[in-house]
């Protein structure tokens, strides 16, 4: 609980700086400070990263590492529309809630929903948040999911979120690696629910998990912004689908902007043609990294009718723009090779760009330095592989 002193105080200074503030403690004798600044310091990463929630006036955030781990909005936001379109909305339960962020979010699809969490301070700000946000009907129970897992009755849709770090504080990739163990507890998953979203880190061999886990109905790889944040795996009843044919979608979620996204299966990358280029053409692209995660590079050339510069390259060609493309797009304004006298031609005019190396012998530093260009600016630089083995330089905009 806090104290009005503490709470007046949170209120006047939720702008400020909480280094700053820290060192101010003793003119403030009557302010928890430490809780003043973890309300400061959560409300501020909010704004950026939860914006509905920190719109909200009382709610309570938890220390640090909490909000560094929790879902972004976006992100949460795409698990609810994935969990929305499943055919029986009527129970839920989260049984990895956290700070309860994925929970909030999905669980405006049910009449029923539960939120387990074994950390009971994070327990008790989601018993406090969930009022406060139209939510009230949550139930958070402070428990250990699989002991809760093993004692619940059954539920249309389960979520969970194993802990993707080892116990020296190290990540953790493989889904054998995660707490609890996913692979392990399938079976008791399918037991107790009709469908589980499960969420894992964006760095899992997804080959390797759709081998682990048995019924998977869609793989979901999701980016924000041009970073991949997660990996999930919608887990459901039914004759069992081979890995090969498993929907696996990539989704990039861009702010102000629609949604990139591209669906394909490994039977289909495996069968799809792609054309490589003879020469860079007027518009390139490059793949978002949900895109690239994947591995869908037979696949995006085949579905946009692209060709691709390399088969190690991943940046890809057209004469014409592509504005659906999942990716960056850029206008060409020129190609050399990298000859002295072509390259000092090429960037006569150009004392900044940003570089980019893609299949390429040479670090962007390395290439930088050997350019003279400084950082920045408006012009777009890759150095290139094409399929005849040519090293090029590409000099483009980006749109």
């Amino acid at each position: 609980m806090l104290t009005d002193d503490t709470v007046r105080f949170i209120r006047e200074h939720r702008r400020d700086d909480v280094r700053t503030l820290a060192l101010q403690a003793r003119k403030y004798p009557g302010v928890d400070m430490a809780a003043a600044l973890t309300q400061i310091a959560g409300r501020q990463a909010a704004e950026e990263k939860i914006p509905t929630w920190a719109g909200v006036e009382g709610i309570l955030y938890p220390p640090h590492l909490s909000m560094e781990q929790c879902s972004s909005e976006a992100t949460a936001r795409y698990k609810a529309d994935i969990v929305s379109r499943l055919p029986r909305l009527d129970s839920f339960a989260d049984l990895t809630g956290g700070f309860g962020i994925d929970c909030s979010f999905m669980a405006r699809s049910f009449r029923q929903a539960t939120c387990v969490e074994r950390q009971p301070v994070l327990c008790e700000t989601a018993s406090h948040n969930f009022p406060l946000l139209g939510l009230g009907y949550i139930r958070v129970c402070n428990a250990d999911c699989l002991h809760h897992l093993q004692a619940m009755s059954p539920v249309d849709c389960l979520f969970i979120d194993p802990a993707r770090r080892d116990g020296r504080g190290g990540k953790t990739v493989a889904i054998a690696d995660c707490e609890p163990d996913v692979s392990q507890l399938e079976d008791l998953l399918t037991q107790k629910s009709a469908y589980t979203l499960v969420k894992l880190s964006p760095m899992l061999d997804l080959t390797l998990a759709l081998n682990d886990l048995k019924h998977v109905r869609e793989a979901h790889i999701v980016s924000v912004a041009g970073e991949c944040k997660e990996l999930l795996l919608l887990l459901g009843h039914g004759a069992p689908l081979a890995p090969d044919d498993v929907p696996i979608r990539c989704v990039n979620l861009l702010p102000h902007a629609p949604m990139q996204q591209l669906t394909f299966t490994r039977r289909q990358e495996r069968e799809s043609d792609c054309r490589f280029a003879p020469v860079v053409r007027a518009y390139l692209y490059e793949p978002n990294a949900s895109v690239l995660k994947a591995g869908a590079f037979r696949s995006i050339a085949h579905i946009y009718k692209v060709e691709k510069l390399h088969p190690n390259s991943h940046l890809y060609t057209s004469d014409h723009l592509l504005p659906d493309f999942p990716g960056r797009k850029f206008r060409v304004a020129a190609t050399c090779g990298f000859g002295k006298k072509e390259v000092k031609d090429l960037l006569a005019d150009t004392k900044r760009a940003n570089l980019t190396v893609r299949n390429f012998p040479s670090t962007v530093a390395d290439l930088r330095r050997r350019l003279k260009l400084a950082e920045g600016g408006d012009t777009y630089l890759f150095a290139t592989t094409l399929a005849d083995e040519r090293r090029v330089m590409v000099i483009s905009e980006h749109l």
